[in-house]
């Protein structure tokens, strides 16, 4: 590994060469077939289904993963996938996930699907994607993933073949004989043909594929992002970006003697690129543990021992299963750690300082998006580490904070002066981001810099740090206020776990800053204790939340953000529900839903006689739209 302990190490690296000249694989299948020459009976990957430390465990060698691979491109490209055709696959991990993933992205184009979106939602995605092919589970006790993509496929006519991945095969003894009998109906009354995925995989050769492979840059993945900001997009990867990804983990953080443990779904790009690529071209070893990663039964009460299990060197995390994690003892020896990986949202300061007082393990965090194909900075692991900060950008990626100059353009933000956050680095596709082309209109700075909506500053020794997201932005009285700054704030109280500050409709204001908290466990305290923290400790008067409601837990993303488009539906229907009661009429709110041109939108029920008038009196004065139920 390359030292990138300082501006000054990353910016040699990038001297050593351009990026074009680097002696880098063109293909996914020559960066996978160079890692099984290189360490060809050593571990690539290991997956367990359950949770428990001494819970049986799968573990495919390069060679193995090599083979497993070659067999599901040659079977997608049998089943008519090409290299502008679609796989998509909608699937919790486990080893056929990957194999799924960098097979389809072999054939053709790879489209992963959060396992945890309606049926409604998945079509919509099948369709945008004009999916030929969808890998799936066959319906399995506890899991409705099957029964959904059944009904998304019926109303995605594009989809010709669904290939079914047993989850079975991973038990043993009493339980293997119990699934079948307890096996939930999964009625199919799509077209496609139906094939049961390892039965076909077995029918194909593992020893070579069947179709050329050219050296082309190409795309080869679609990942649907929408994050914390509402409706999916679906971002473009090419393979450049791919591998960009997976060179600078192997060339700056991992070597083959680390085992890395990644509780994250293989649907989201800090899993597949950062990590699995990185390990691929550094030949180290990725531990899936559960299908649902952190989501899964038992993760948390038992990953400290997993660690010690595997004897893991890197932890891949975010802040919300940090701030899960710091609510356990740490109940094994973990001394294996060199460091955690902290990705998809910030990094609130007070959780960083409490996970290191706990374990002894440093936190880096970093800094990507879906639509780079992901990395785009770090704070350097070896060397400072400005907490607060995503750190130093990457060799070859060029970060810029820019602000329009109200004649079209855009002026370049000074040392610490706050901007948007705009990138070009190998990972970034110029001009056609998403599969949408409207989409991409305005997306780029002076053609080039991918504008990321991210606001952020970068400071005189090169570290770059996020301030905010501008759609997330509170805007009272045309007054901007960082929802990071009230979080930040809340975090620091020992009793509070996780944070989600957004802006509530204010009939005056425009918006008003509302908190909505989610407790350490055990913790107790109450609303108005929070309230007089806040007071105490956010200096911006404005920014003093006016409302505060704890939850039991708050609505987040598969890889746990917040997800902050519910937290507005909650503020939206309180606020309305609130003016409409105190006005007499008899209407409430029956569901906020997002429309693609007007955002969220309140819909209205009655129970009486009501014109549109009256109700303008009373919502017309807040931003947000409304419509009567249908």
């Amino acid at each position: 590994m390359t030292s990138c302990a300082t501006l000054a190490d990353l910016k040699a690296i990038e001297a050593q060469s351009a990026w074009a000249d680097r002696d880098v694989a063109k293909t996914i299948y020559e960066a996978l077939s160079r890692a099984r020459s290189a360490h060809g009976t050593r571990p690539a990957i290991s997956y367990q289904l359950l949770s428990a430390p001494d819970a049986p465990k799968v573990t495919r060698s390069w060679g193995e993963l090599h083979s497993d691979v070659t067999r599901a491109a040659n079977l997608f490209r049998s089943l008519g996938i090409g290299p502008g055709d679609v796989v998509a696959y909608v699937l919790p991990n486990t080893m056929e996930t990957a194999v799924t993933l960098l097979g389809g992205m072999v054939a053709g184009i790879v489209n992963p699907i959060n396992p945890l979106l309606e049926a409604g939602q998945i079509s919509s995605i099948l369709r945008e994607t004009n999916a030929k092919v969808v890998v799936t589970l066959r319906a399995f006790p506890k899991t409705d993933i099957g029964q959904k993509v059944a009904e998304a496929v019926r109303h995605a006519p594009g989809v010709k073949h669904v290939l079914e991945i047993d989850l079975l095969t991973y038990l043993s003894g009493v339980k293997k004989f119990i699934v079948p009998l307890v096996r939930p109906k999964n009625p199919v009354h799509h077209t496609a043909n139906v094939h049961n995925f390892h039965s076909a995989l077995a029918r194909q050769p593992g020893d070579r594929l069947t179709f050329a492979d050219p050296p082309e840059d190409r795309v080869a993945a679609y990942f649907h992002t929408g994050g914390t900001t509402g409706m999916p997009k679906v971002a473009q990867h090419k393979v450049s970006g791919m591998i960009y990804n997976g060179w600078l983990g192997a060339s700056l953080l991992f070597h083959e003697d680390d085992v890395i443990m990644c509780p994250l779904p293989l649907f989201h790009v800090f899993a597949v690129y950062p990590i699995l690529m990185s390990v691929i071209q550094a030949g180290a070893h990725i531990v899936l543990p559960t299908p649902a990663g952190y989501r899964g039964e038992g993760v948390f009460d038992n990953l400290w021992k997993l660690i010690e299990r595997y004897q893991s060197t890197y932890l891949i995390t975010v802040p919300t299963a940090l701030a899960a994690l710091m609510q356990r003892p740490v109940n094994a020896d973990i001394t294996s750690l060199k460091s955690g990986f902290s990705g998809s949202a910030p990094l609130p300061v007070e959780l960083y300082n409490r996970f290191k007082k706990e374990t002894g393990v440093e936190i880096v965090e970093g800094y990507g998006l879906t639509e780079c194909t992901c990395l785009v900075s770090i704070n350097p692991p070896s060397g400072v580490k400005k907490i607060g900060s995503v750190g130093l950008p990457f060799p070859h990626t060029h970060v810029r904070i820019l602000n329009r100059d109200g004649m079209g353009g855009f002026t370049e933000a000074a040392t610490d002066e706050v901007g948007e956050i705009c990138v070009s680095n190998p990972g970034v596709f110029e001009g056609s981001t998403y599969t949408e082309i409207d989409k991409n209109k305005d997306l780029f700075a002076e053609g080039r810099f991918l504008r990321t909506g991210d606001l952020g500053r970068i400071d005189a020794d090169g570290y770059l740090f996020i301030t905010g997201r501008a759609k997330d932005l509170i805007i009272r009285g045309g007054h901007n206020i960082d929802p990071a700054v009230i979080e930040e704030a809340l975090t620091g109280h020992p009793s509070v776990a996780v944070v989600g500050a957004i802006g509530q409709p204010d009939a005056h204001a425009g918006e008003l800053p509302a908190a909505y908290i989610e407790l350490v466990a055990g913790a107790n305290t109450s609303v108005a204790e929070l309230m007089e923290y806040a007071e105490s400790h956010i200096s911006e008067r404005a920014a003093v939340p006016k409302y505060i409601e704890i939850l039991p837990e708050l609505p987040k993303t598969a890889v746990g953000k917040v997800f902050k488009p519910d937290l507005r539906r909650m503020a939206i229907t309180r606020i309305y529900d609130g003016a409409l009661q105190k006005a007499g009429l008899p209407v409430s709110v029956d569901e906020v839903f997002e429309d693609k041109k007007r955002g969220l939108v309140a819909r209205l029920k009655t129970t009486g006689v009501i014109g549109d008038q009256a109700v303008d009196a009373v919502l017309g004065s807040f931003t947000r739209p409304w419509e009567w139920q249908k």
